[in-house]
């Protein structure tokens, strides 16, 4: 084995990171002619309202009234039962299912988690109010990511 084989690319290495952060993916893999690089980073969950329009805008805070504590810890959390792709609405364009302020009731599909080509809608565990939405549509999640928050 030659120096040059044994080296570390790091110019793929900041390629697959930088690809990393441009598409919002938490962990990527690339192998060729034997060679494999993997590269993951922890993403913190962002908080987001899914917009009328379709698109999305960040939210300061939660629903007035309703506690802001870390949505880890919350008990009203609706966490990932699976790693998917989040999507609001049940079709690119149309009407999400659940808004900030949306009343609902428990088994009420508040969005779906699309796993390996599998659109499984995530059901309210509980009646309330949707306080906060964490995932934006079309945001990749992880298996016991917090979703949103129901009081």
């Amino acid at each position: 084995m030659t120096n040059e084989t044994s080296a570390i690319d790091y110019d793929k290495i900041r390629e697959l990171a930088r690809l990393l952060e441009e598409t919002g993916l938490t962990e990527i893999e690339f192998e060729r002619n034997g060679e494999r690089i993997r590269v993951a980073r922890h993403v913190a969950p962002v908080a987001v309202e899914a917009a009328r329009s379709g698109a999305t805008a960040a939210i300061d805070s939660p629903l007035p009234g309703s506690a802001a504590i870390d949505p880890t810890k919350h008990p009203g959390a609706v966490t990932s039962p699976m790693v998917g792709t989040a999507y609001m609405g049940p079709e690119p364009g149309a009407r999400p299912f659940v808004e900030i302020g949306s009343r609902v009731r428990a088994g009420e599909t508040l969005l779906i988690v699309e796993a390996m080509k599998t659109m499984n809608q995530i059901p309210a565990p509980r009646a309330g109010t949707v306080t906060q939405i964490l995932v934006g549509d079309g945001q990749p999640v992880e298996f016991g990511e917090p979703l949103m928050i129901i009081e």
